[in-house]
């Protein structure tokens, strides 16, 4: 596969090796790979980018044959809005804890992902890790997507008009188990309703969240999750184990359920609490 030449995407805000690959990896998206020479390879919709950092630059290319602009590339990276005014607005410097997070993974971004494919990904997500979660979307992809650019062996994940066409037995020998049935619930929700997305990702995130928690198999992490990293809703606050230990054992939050941690994280850490959840999640993960 021939690629477009490397272009440079800025400076990152102080990205290091280390948090670009929480970043891509950490569990905001599914489908980013680090390849034999350290770049990054990520696919979204028809697009294939690759990434790389060199010093404080952040490049990027995409393949001749299905090119993919810089701006794009820089609006799903986070890198189009002020991240540092959005850092310096959370309670820091009162937090230790967030404080400590935030030093652990300097420059650390929200991805800004289709809401589609994002929904689609944290359905598959209950009770199973990362790699897990990768090793289904990659199998859906290669059961049941388009292919992005030809002779290169890259597929998109399969749309939800398309899933809503898959019996619910082909979705499970994609190692979907239970969430099988989610999925094609959902996509079958979604082909009687085609606006149902548009629609929530244009809504107040109340709203927002509560459109998607009437989809099968979404409860209120999930559709956090899906907000978040899918539509810019920058005051969810998923709430999952990590999290649930963060506050519990940090904050002092012992006993509290699911969603008034949620409810909580929203009051305490404000209009970018979904941006401090990141950093104490992966904070939590590095240990």
């Amino acid at each position: 596969m021939t690629f477009t030449p490397w272009r440079s995407l800025g400076a990152g805000s102080g990205l290091t090796p280390a948090t670009l690959a929480e970043t891509l990896d950490g569990g905001q998206a599914f489908r980013w790979n680090q390849t034999e020479t350290g770049s990054w390879r990520g696919l979204w919709l028809s697009r294939c980018v690759e990434l790389r950092l060199r010093g404080p630059k952040l490049q990027g290319r995409s393949p001749v044959a299905a090119p993919v602009p810089s701006e794009e590339m820089k609006r799903y990276l986070g890198l189009d809005g002020d991240h540092e005014r959005a850092c310096d607005t959370l309670p820091w410097r009162g937090d230790s804890v967030l404080a400590a997070a935030m030093q652990s993974f300097p420059g650390l971004r929200l991805l800004r992902q289709p809401l589609s494919e994002t929904l689609f990904g944290f359905l598959l997500s209950s009770a199973k890790s990362i790699p897990q979660i990768k090793d289904a979307c990659e199998r859906a992809a290669s059961a049941f997507g388009e292919e992005i650019a030809p002779r290169a062996g890259l597929r998109a994940l399969p749309t939800w008009e398309r899933l809503a066409e898959i019996p619910e037995a082909d979705l499970r020998a994609c190692k979907f188990g239970y969430r099988a049935k989610y999925v094609s619930g959902t996509a079958r929700f979604l082909a009687e309703k085609p606006d149902y997305l548009a629609q929530a990702e244009a809504a107040p995130y109340e709203e927002a969240r509560t459109m998607l928690m009437k989809l099968p198999g979404v409860g209120g992490k999930v559709a956090d999750c899906a907000l978040l990293f899918g539509a810019a809703k920058g005051e969810a606050f998923p709430v999952d184990t990590w999290i649930a230990k963060v506050m519990s054992e940090r904050y002092g939050l012992n006993g509290w359920n699911l969603e008034q941690i949620a409810t909580f994280g929203r009051a305490h850490f404000g209009p970018h609490a979904g941006l401090a959840q990141q950093f104490l999640f992966s904070a939590a993960r590095k240990g």
